[in-house]
Parts: C-alpha cells; sequence; structure tokens
C-alpha cells in the first residue's frame, strides 16, 4: 500500500560497540507527518527521510513507494548522511541533548553517543567513508569523529551557528545560518569555512555578501572547484517601505570558485516581478548539468542549466548580485504538489524533495518533467490551529508577489541577526530583529515596545512589511503557533558557574526588573 509503515523490530548496539540488546519497536510519536531531510542510498534505490514532528527516520522505496520506520529511537532527526559504500546511516538529532546515531546498514544494529551539544546536524561523510563530520549549530562548531566507533576526533571552531557542510577535495567546507558581525555594522553576512581533515583548523573565513543570512543548503558539483550555498539576501540598509523588486528581501545563490578564478559570485533566484522566497536545499545531478534549488516559501524548485550558469558568470565581470533578470532562460522554476519543500535529494533521474507541511515526498521527473507527491502516512491527521499557523508564518504565497515570509525575517521563529529600519516608529532608527519566543507573553511588543502587544503586531507584519491583506483567521493561527513556542536547552554550562551567577543574579536584585519566570516586568 503506497505509504504504508512498517515497523522492524532490531537490535540495538551499546555505544561501545559491544553485544547488542533487543531493540524497542519504534513507534512515531502522534501529530502531523513532517519531512525535513531526506538523503539518498547510493545502491538500493531508496531515500532515507528524517520526520521531525513523529521523530522517526523512514526508508523510503522509489519503485513501491512505501515507507518503513528504522530501529532509531530517542531523538528527533535534525541530519541524515550515508557512508560512500551504502554500509551505514548516520543519524544526527536532539533529545535532552545532542545524539549522533550510527545504523548498519546490514544487520539494522545501532551505535548511539551523546554529543555533549543541543543541536548537532549536518553530518558529512568523507569520500573515503574514514571521518564522520557533525556541525554543531549551537556550539558554533564542527566536530570529527570515528565513522565506527563514534569516537570523538576534534572540535573545531566554525563561528556563528554551522548548519550545513560539504565535502570538497579531502577538506569540508561549512556555513553559517546567520550573519557574523555586529548587526549594527556596515557589514553582516553569513560566512563559510574550509576545514581541512588533516590539519582540522579553519582557513580564513569566506564571507557572503553583505545582507546574506538564513543560509540553509550547500553543495558541490561535480569535477568542478566551486561550492554552491542558498541563502536569502537581505537589503536590511533601507527602510522597510517597499517590497517590490526584492526592495526588502531577495533570495540567493552564492558560488564560491576555489580553483585559479578564486571569485565568489552572487545571482538571484527571484523574478522582475515575483520572489522565490526562503532557499533551503541545493544539489546537483550526477552529471553536473542541473543545480536544483528547493524554495520553502513559495513550494517550487528551481531547475537551473549549471554549465550555461557558469559559463555566463564567466564572461560577466560586473556583480550581478541586484540582477533580477540574470538567470533568464537558465532557470525553470516547477511548482510542486505539496507544500513546504525543504531537503532535497536526486535518485533515480528525478528529484526528491521533502515536502514538510504535507507529509510527503514530493519527485520531479528530469526526463519528462512530471510533477507527483508521495504521502509518508496513510491517514493524515487533520491540522490543527497551531500547525496552520506554523505553515501560514513560512508560507510566502501570503506576500505580496512572494518576496517573503514571516520566516525569512525569523527564521525558525527566531531572529535574521540584523538590524532592519521598520517604519512603525518612523525613519533612521534601526533596531534588530526579535525572536518571537514568548513574544505573545512578554507586552508590549516590537525593540522600542511601540505596539500594546504580539497579536498588534502580527497584524501589523502581515499589512507593512508582507504588504497584504489577510483573513483575521490567518492571524489567529499565526499567534497559535508562536504562542506554543517553547525554549530548548541550550549548550551545558559549567555547574559551578552557573551557581555563581545565580547567587550575584539574586545579591544584586537583578530579579527586581528581571522576575522569574520570564525574567521581565513588562
Amino acid at each position: 500500500m503506497r505509504g504504508a509503515l512498517a515497523v522492524a523490530v532490531v537490535l540495538l548496539a551499546a555505544a561501545c560497540g559491544k553485544a547488542a540488546a533487543p531493540a524497542p519497536v519504534p513507534t512515531p510519536a502522534p501529530g502531523p507527518s513532517s519531512p525535513e531531510v531526506v538523503v539518498a542510498d547510493p545502491a538500493e534505490g531508496r531515500l532515507f527521510v528524517a520526520d521531525v514532528t513523529r521523530k522517526v527516520v523512514l526508508a523510503f522505496d522509489t519503485a513501491s513507494h512505501e515507507a518503513t520506520v528504522l530501529p532509531i529511537t530517542g531523538l528527533t532527526p535534525t541530519g541524515l548522511a550515508v557512508a560512500p559504500d551504502g554500509s551505514a546511516l548516520f543519524v544526527t538529532g536532539t533529545a535532552e541533548g545532542g545524539r549522533i546515531v550510527r545504523l548498519d546498514l546490514a544487520d539494522l544494529t545501532t551505535t548511539t553517543i551523546e554529543t555533549g551539544t543541543p543541536h548537532p546536524t549536518a553530518p558529512v561523510v568523507s569520500p573515503m567513508g574514514d571521518a564522520l563530520w557533525v556541525c554543531h549549530r549551537f556550539s558554533n562548531a564542527i566536530e570529527n569523529y570515528h565513522p565506527i566507533t563514534l569516537e570523538s576526533r576534534k572540535r573545531v571552531p566554525v563561528g556563528r551557528e554551522p548548519v550545513a557542510a560539504v565535502n570538497f577535495h579531502g577538506s569540508v567546507f561549512v556555513g553559517q545560518h546567520l550573519p557574523a558581525g555586529a548587526g549594527d555594522g556596515d557589514y553582516a553576512a553569513a560566512v563559510l569555512h574550509m576545514v581541512e581533515l588533516g590539519q582540522f583548523e579553519p582557513s580564513a573565513p569566506c564571507p557572503l555578501p553583505n545582507g546574506s543570512t538564513s543560509l540553509r543548503g550547500l553543495c558541490k558539483p561535480p569535477g568542478a572547484p566551486i561550492v554552491i550555498a542558498a541563502h536569502i539576501l537581505a537589503r536590511y540598509q533601507v527602510p522597510t517601505s517597499q517590497i517590490e523588486r526584492g526592495w526588502i528581501n531577495t533570495n540567493a545563490l552564492t558560488i564560491v570558485d576555489l580553483g585559479p578564478s578564486d571569485r565568489t559570485k552572487t545571482v538571484l533566484l527571484d523574478d522582475v516581478n515575483r520572489g522565490a522566497a526562503n532557499p533551503w536545499g541545493v544539489a546537483v545531478c550526477p552529471d553536473g548539468r542541473t543545480l536544483v534549488v528547493a524554495h520553502s516559501g513559495t513550494h517550487e524548485l528551481s531547475l537551473i542549466d549549471l554549465p550555461g550558469l557558469l559559463a555566463k558568470l564567466e564572461t560577466t565581470g560586473d556583480d550581478v548580485s541586484e540582477d533580477l533578470t540574470f538567470l533568464g532562460d537558465l532557470r525553470r522554476r516547477v511548482r510542486l504538489k505539496g507544500v513546504g519543500p525543504r531537503g532535497i535529494a536526486i535518485a533515480d533521474g528525478a528529484v526528491w524533495v521533502a515536502e514538510y507541511f504535507s507529509g510527503s515526498l514530493g519527485r520531479v521527473s528530469l526526463t519528462d518533467g512530471s510533477v507527483t507527491s508521495f504521502p509518508l502516512v496513510d491517514k493524515p491527521v487533520p491540522e490543527t490551529g497551531i500547525r496552520r499557523g506554523e505553515r501560514l508564518f513560512h508560507d510566502a504565497d501570503l506576500c505580496f508577489q512572494q518576496w517573503q515570509s514571516c520566516a525569512s525575517c525569523h527564521p525558525d521563529a527566531r531572529a535574521d541577526a540584523l538590524n532592519w529600519d521598520l517604519l512603525n516608529d518612523g525613519f533612521g532608527n534601526p533596531k534588530s530583529t526579535k525572536s518571537m519566543l514568548l513574544a505573545h507573553a512578554t507586552p508590549p511588543a516590537m525593540i522600542t515596545g511601540i505596539r500594546p502587544d504580539a497579536e498588534h503586531a502580527v497584524r501589523a507584519g502581515i499589512r507593512h512589511i508582507q504588504f497584504a491583506v489577510r483573513p483575521e483567521e490567518d492571524a489567529k493561527a499565526i499567534d497559535a503557533y508562536l504562542s506554543s513556542l517553547t525554549p530548548v536547552r541550550g549548550p551545558a554550562g559549567d555547574p559551578a558557574a552557573i551557581a555563581r551567577g545565580e547567587k550575584v543574579y539574586a545579591k544584586a536584585r537583578c530579579d527586581k526588573c528581571h522576575p522569574a519566570p520570564l525574567f521581565t516586568d513588562m
């Protein structure tokens, strides 16, 4: 049956690799299916899928379209990687802390370690299979592990929130999610780092163009000395007085050439009168001819003629990061049947995409262009108000000309680390984007408190940032989603230092203005 779930009973190996013990049958958590990451098994005609809200990892057969729950329990998956020889699947995830799981694909036994960090993600296995790299997003580092025992070899600092990584000729390239540097400075942008396998030291940073934020995907085309990053290119240094032609946010690819030319070029994914909001996954077909980008905000894929793009860039000496016509006939936009595309994989002559909000895998044929979608559950869970609000928060279809969604400035409902000159309190006073966590519980809203509460701010954002008029039900759903957000555990600190800090906090009467539990007197 299409989408039917089979559950395997397997053996769970101890982290030290000693005798395995029977594992409990993995049971998906209740709620909707939310696939976020998808990777291809190089030899078996199947995909591996990280289903975030159900907290399971699935094997999806590309011929029968059946999904099987794999024996990986006790974590919310954040990243997947397959060993080059197809022998193992590596899974990063969050639980009480961070975890890495190695699943042996021959006997379905697992090895698990605790990382000591709250959000490991973006695992990458070296081409020779002799190293596993894992990004530690909120610890600002990437770590090298033994691919069999998962023993840590070296942790390397790589700047603010590394969330994407890709192999590059014996090294690994790492992409930051948020800009480095001060938000009120003249230059703020996400950065790429290269870490060499033998030296365990990051290279000099490779900054992306000013305003680059919300980097989600990296890829390396076969046979070319380049790395390609997908990100938002924010125009944060101008007042948010209009939205046409990407006045507030554009969506971009940056191509870093590590060959003789040693150049960095950025091209826009948008069209003149239509945005391509929130690029996420990015990949290149094995023949190197087609570059694929998932647009999570507009529910599309971009299929780009990569040789044509590189040739055009080679003959163009000017900066084209403002040119909304540059891709022209080099790119085809494909509307998907599902909603919220994120991670992508290329297998069996097709692009497969994790459709987060519809709980499905999308398929776009690279031969005939056909578009299909396969649900990962037989009976989808009815959409709640909170889930609808989350979907709307990420949906650029709400926005005039689809330039951006709420998540463009609040990725993961947090902050984009940029300062914006919003017009709710006049021109010329930029302020940092706020996290939405606890915003509804801590009025007033906005940095200057210009809105009486977050409910007013949500409705003002729809009118003045998305330049749209929407039903009140949409705003109420977004309120419900933002009100449901809860804090997650941060990086572990020194217990003795925490205890000393608590004593100082109490002695200095900090709690007079910042009382628990929300640490604000409003």
